[in-house]
């Protein structure tokens, strides 16, 4: 079974100005009083600019969508995450701006890599967006409801 994600994630609020900025993007609510914007391949043409920079370290970063990060994470922090997992073998990587700039990662585990004890790629950005463990919950990932959908487009439909 596969899992694939390619997603801003930010408090809901955030989320909301971005998607009010970008008409392209649609917000869905996570718990914790986050939310994500699926980076589809329609959201990813809008914000695909040719000839700006792309963020080293993602394989479907869109260019331009660093410049437009620093500015959203202003207001606030805001990641970018991206999974792609296929048998329980995948990658993880993701990053959080905020104040104008990158402020952690970005952060990477390939397939066959020991987990970090600070938890995985995703875990870790979703803590510095203020997320927590609560009881009977795995990880961050877990506890925000990130596993509620298998592949970025579905978070829209559903």
């Amino acid at each position: 079974m596969s899992y694939e994600l390619n997603a801003l994630v930010a408090t809901a609020e955030l989320l909301d100005v971005v998607a009010a900025e970008v008409p392209a993007a649609r917000v869905a609510r996570l718990a914790q009083g986050l939310a994500l914007i699926p980076v589809t391949d329609r959201l990813h043409a809008v914000l695909d600019v040719p000839g700006d920079r792309t963020e080293p370290g993602f394989s479907r970063f869109p260019a331009s969508l660093g410049r437009r990060l620093e500015a959203w994470s202003q207001a606030g922090p805001i990641a970018y995450v991206e999974a792609d997992f296929f048998g329980g073998a995948g990658t993880q990587r993701a990053a959080v701006w905020l104040h104008g700039r990158l402020d952690l990662g970005p952060l990477h585990i390939a397939d066959q890599q020991p987990r970090a004890t600070a938890g995985t790629p995703i875990s870790q950005v979703l803590r510095r967006l203020g997320a927590t463990v609560d009881a009977g919950r795995f990880d961050e990932f877990d506890a925000v409801g990130l596993g509620r959908h298998r592949h970025s487009a579905d978070w829209i439909a559903g």
